[in-house]
């Protein structure tokens, strides 16, 4: 996977301690983008599953943050990290600028995969217009934070009942 960077002991980028990986490549280029570098995937290291997760292994207390650049752009390797993270009893929130809508219409089973093992989905493209600094885990007021487990079940027994 084409990686830009991977922080730890984040405090910013979802509830409580986080490792954040950084994933190169994002075809949004938000216009007030806080991680330009990260729009071209060749600015991004190739990493392997197993660097990554010795990464996310070697901070036992952190759970783990997907951000970017965009995370779905890179659906496949992202969905089996996701799995590794998740095996490992650690939180997933995954940062991206499209909307679960748009997410769940993909026709890519990975994008699927890796929204089933997100607990928690930062959606929506950053817009500089709607900015909003006392938003908390989000810049701007269009991007939701969606507990996307929860919404799925929740939408499950609505369907259910019809």
């Amino acid at each position: 996977m084409k990686v830009l960077s991977i922080i730890d002991d984040s405090i910013v980028d979802g509830e409580g301690l986080r490792t954040v990986i950084f994933f190169a490549g994002c075809p949004h280029r938000c216009v007030g983008c806080h991680n330009p570098e990260s729009w071209s995937i060749e600015n991004g290291e190739e990493r392997s599953l197993s660097e990554v997760m010795k990464r996310v292994a070697a901070n036992p207390l952190n759970d783990v943050t997907f951000s970017g650049g965009e995370p779905f752009l890179q659906a496949e390797e992202a969905a089996k990290l996701a799995a590794e993270v998740k095996a490992l009893g650690k939180g997933v929130w995954v940062y991206t600028g499209y909307t679960l809508e748009e997410l769940r219409k993909s026709t890519n089973s990975f994008v699927h995969r890796l929204l089933l093992l997100t607990d928690v989905l930062v959606d929506g493209p950053f817009i500089e217009a709607e900015k909003d600094l006392t938003l908390s885990y989000r810049g701007s007021r269009n991007q939701r934070v969606i507990e996307v487990n929860k919404k799925m079940v929740a939408e499950s027994k609505k369907e259910a009942v019809l």
